[in-house]
This record gives C-alpha cells, structure tokens and sequence, in this order.
C-alpha cells in the first residue's frame, strides 16, 4: 500500500526534523508507529498526507510515485488529528459528515449512500440530528473518523487516537478501529499509549531523533521499547496488551 524510502524533512536548512525514513505499511494492515515525544511521529504523518513537503526521498502509493503530487495524497489518504474537534465543522453530526462530500459536488444519492455506510458501521445513526459538542469524546473521535471515511481514503492514517479519552472512549474507539481493519481498511495508528492497542497491531515502527529505528511484528520489537522511551508495563504478555478484554 505505502512504501517511504530515505524520507527527509526539515523545517531549516540543515536541521532535519526526519532523516532518511524507510518503511513499508502492507494493504489491509494494521500499523502502529510509536516512539518517545519529539521523535517527528506528527511531522511524519503529515508528510505521508500531502500536508508538508519532503526535502528528500520518494512516497510511493499503491505502486505508484506521488512524492511530488501532494493534491493526490490529500484525497487519496485520510488523516484523523490528534483533537478529534478540530475536523468537526457541522452543526449536526448528519451536516458534519457530509460536509466533504457536498464540497466534492456527488450527486444527492451518492452522498446518502456514503452517509448511511458510515453511519451504520461507526453506530452514530442515533446521534445524526445531534450537535457535536455534546457528543462524548468517543463519540467525537468516531464521528472524525466518519468524517475522513466518507471520503473513501484508500489510506486512513490517526494521530494520537486516545488522547484525553477516558476508559470507555478508548474502548469505543478500539472497537471502531478493529471493525475497520476487519472491513480492509489499511490504517497506519501513531500512539506512545501501546499497552492499549499494541496486541491488535499487525506491524510496529518505532520512530526516535528523526530515524525509524526497528520495524516488525510486536514480538520482534518489544525489546526495543524501553530503550526508545517508550512503555510498556513489564511482564505482561503480548496478547494482554490491549484494552479490549475478552
């Protein structure tokens, strides 16, 4: 789905924010890009959406080199941002997810088609006529990812979906993703909080100073955590890493 090879950026000449990042995100996977703050895991995500510009190497896409065609990226990748409240712009959760489309000039049936699909599979069709501030936080955060999905990204990438979320948001929000990825959606997950979702991720990178420093599945790279600023509560076995209990 997505390969990076020696991605750089900088905001100064000079002052690499990221060097050299190599990585590879398969169709259908579940990634999780971690690491210590400061690491650039933002600056990353914003690069893969078209957002920033790199000062090096090539984003290829579905087998194709959109490096330098960032209008691509914008509608070919969805990005859900850290504040779920900064992508919410309707005064109903019905006029927010079909802000997009509307601006994107579908045809009526078109845009109740997409509607009804992510309401139906995000479980908002009960708060369609509500105003967003006063869903819950999860319900927020699922109501961004609508916003994105409605769209039809061939790539949904988050940053930092658990943020300020208290338990049973998280667990909302873990639910969504997971149904998402059973549907083929490919998604690219960036969280320093991996003890909630690590057991779920099918590939982790782990991004420090700018460099990713070890890609793989779970198993393989756990080791690494605690060298790279990153937690994980210890002798907790892998498939106990999670939020979603049984």
């Amino acid at each position: 789905m997505l390969i990076l090879q020696n991605l750089s950026f900088g905001f100064e000449k000079n002052k690499p924010i990221l060097s050299d990042i190599s990585l590879t995100v398969e169709r259908g996977s579940f990634t999780l890009i971690t690491g210590p703050n400061g690491s650039g895991k933002s600056i990353l995500l914003k690069l893969i959406k078209g957002l920033l510009k790199p000062t090096g190497g090539t984003i290829t896409l579905e087998g194709a080199d959109v490096t330098g065609q960032s209008k691509k990226r914008l509608r070919a990748i969805g990005l859900v941002f850290q504040d779920a409240e900064t992508q919410i712009v309707g005064q109903t959760v019905e006029r927010d997810i079909l802000f997009g489309l509307e601006n994107l000039g579908l045809p009526l049936s078109e845009q109740q088609e997409r509607l009804d699909g992510v309401v139906q599979l995000l479980d908002l069709k009960e708060q369609l006529s509500q105003r967003p501030r006063t869903l819950s936080g999860g319900e927020k955060r699922r109501l961004s990812i609508a916003g994105v999905l409605v769209m039809k990204p061939r790539l949904l990438i988050m940053d930092e979906p658990f943020a300020n979320l208290d338990y049973p948001s998280v667990v909302q929000v873990l639910k969504t993703l997971l149904q998402l990825k059973g549907e083929g959606h490919t998604i690219i997950l960036v969280s320093h909080e991996v003890e909630k979702i690590l057991a779920s991720a099918d590939d982790v990178i782990i991004l420090s100073r700018g460099k990713v420093v070890s890609q793989g599945p779970p198993a393989s790279v756990r080791s690494l955590f605690a060298e790279h600023g990153v937690y994980v509560p210890p002798d907790t076995p892998l498939e106990e890493l999670t939020w979603l209990k049984p």
